[in-house]
């Protein structure tokens, strides 16, 4: 007969996979020590973001992405689609995070209002994973942009929302020189898609974010980044972001 200590100790060990799932998904809260990037509010817009001033920079502050009803739930949410990027200017108003970050485990919901929605979240303001509607290729819906597939088509589709759940191991360097590229696992809506996968370079040029225009993309420097939403004119929503700093030194980012 198991004692009551050994009867929890199986059964945490028998529910440990369908605990970390728990922690991944739609309408997951901020972990413990984890920063609230977005909540749904003007508020925790102009708290939190900025516009990315990058050489297609168009817009100007304020901020002119537009707080607008959930269409599915209670509440509110923002819209990538800022008029200075119309006609699909990337660069043009997209927004990134004021503080800037290296290693750490993010939170983000999207929900793609039309079929072809195009937006995209860059991890440093560098590495793109992709959000395009109908498009699964490596430069689609949930890939590490230009070089890795997701292993699982969980997209819910235009309409619902969705959600990344990103750890991050930025770039690596000794005396100014590239020692270990960048590394991330991601989980969509639950599903693990991609696992520890490193990441080359920047792609999209000087538009696309930092170091996009260093050496094609390939001259990675040893500077942390924001987290960037990309607008492209397009309706996609997003709400729900939150970012906690961890600290992956000699370790891969699985979890």
């Amino acid at each position: 007969m198991q004692t009551r200590p050994q009867f929890l100790l199986l059964l945490l060990f028998l529910l440990g996979p369908f605990c970390l799932q728990a922690q991944t998904g739609v309408g997951v809260k901020k972990e413990k020590g984890a920063i609230q990037l977005f909540d749904g509010s003007r508020k925790s817009l102009d708290k939190n973001w900025k516009y990315w001033e990058g050489p297609r920079f168009k817009a100007q502050m304020p901020i002119k992405w537009e707080i607008v009803p959930d269409p599915v739930d209670k509440g509110t949410v923002v819209s990538s689609n800022d008029p200075a990027a119309a006609g699909g200017l990337y660069g043009a108003a997209d927004i990134v995070t004021i503080q800037e970050f290296q290693d750490f485990r993010l939170h983000v919901e999207f929900l793609v209002q039309n079929e072809g929605g195009n937006s995209g979240v860059y991890l440093q303001n560098r590495y793109e994973i992709q959000i395009l509607d109908g498009d699964y290729g490596l430069h689609g819906m949930a890939a590490i942009i230009n070089e890795h597939l997701p292993t699982v088509k969980a997209y819910n589709g235009v309409g619902k929302w969705n959600a990344y759940d990103i750890h991050f191991k930025a770039a690596r360097f000794e005396n100014g020189k590239l020692t270990e590229k960048a590394r991330v696992t991601i989980y969509f809506n639950g599903q693990k898609i991609h696992e520890d996968k490193e990441i080359q370079q920047v792609w999209g040029g000087p538009n696309s974010g930092i170091d996009g225009g260093n050496d094609k993309g390939k001259g990675i420097t040893d500077r942390p980044g924001g987290i960037k939403l990309q607008a492209e004119g397009h309706n996609v929503l997003y709400r729900n972001i939150w970012i906690k700093e961890v600290n992956l030194d000699g370790k891969g980012t699985d979890f």
